[in-house]
């Protein structure tokens, strides 16, 4: 429903984002592909101590681009994105978000492991019904994005999540144009019954239209086929 796309993505080897641009703002598409395009470079294997702090810096530094973005174009003053990434080194992940771009996680996925597989939640959504007590009485206030990358570094941080691979996981990451639309339990579904993470994907996107798609819509879906080699 939306008359221009707001979301980025990047899927690399080491390296996956998406970022959501906020409607209503200015540019929104622009901020969103200022920070992927920022992110770009740090596609690369690090040391898995390291993780934290190199996904730290990356998303540092896409805020900064952005920041510098707006004083040499003031008229993109405003522009914001949330962000989502996932950075791995070796059997260790590590997970950043900014907003309301959500990442998942389905373990034992792989119906080999003969596992019961569960989807979890690992990012919390940065709105004001998860920061305000009573936020349901203000209209419109409790879905309200909270905090988001605009080049500012007030309360800009992401919030960084390290997860150990196991053989079989697959992760997701996606814009709230899948997350609003589709109740957890299908996207669980839709994750364990395909085949391969390609599958999973498209379900997931069809998935999201069949419900009302009132947003763009982007998804990653991340298989680990080895934990000793990382084979993502």
């Amino acid at each position: 429903m939306r008359r221009r796309n707001e979301d980025a993505v990047y899927s690399g080897r080491s390296l996956f984002a998406v970022a959501d641009g906020l409607g209503g703002h200015i540019a929104g598409d622009l901020a969103s592909t200022t920070v992927i395009e920022a992110l770009r470079p740090y596609d690369r294997q690090v040391d898995p101590a390291d993780l934290p702090s190199v996904l730290g810096r990356a998303i540092y530094e896409a805020s900064q681009a952005l920041r510098r973005r707006t004083e040499a174009e003031p008229e993109l003053a405003g522009m914001a994105t949330t962000l989502v990434a996932m950075l791995c080194s070796g059997t260790t992940a590590v997970l950043a978000n900014v907003g309301d771009s959500r990442a998942y996680l389905l373990r034992d996925a792989d119906s080999n492991t003969g596992g019961v597989s569960e989807i979890v939640q690992i990012t919390e959504d940065h709105t004001y019904g998860n920061l305000v007590a009573d936020a349901g009485s203000v209209p419109n206030l409790p879905g309200r994005i909270s905090r988001f990358l605009d080049g500012r570094a007030d309360g800009r941080s992401p919030d960084l999540t390290v997860r150990e691979l196991h053989s079989g996981d697959r992760f997701l990451l996606c814009s709230d144009g899948l997350s609003s639309a589709v109740p957890g339990e299908l996207i669980r579904d839709a994750l364990r019954s395909s085949k391969d993470p390609e599958e999973a994907a498209d379900r997931l996107i069809a998935l999201a239209i069949d419900h009302g798609g009132p947003d763009n819509i982007t998804v990653i879906v991340i298989g680990v086929a080895g934990i000793h080699d990382s084979d993502l």
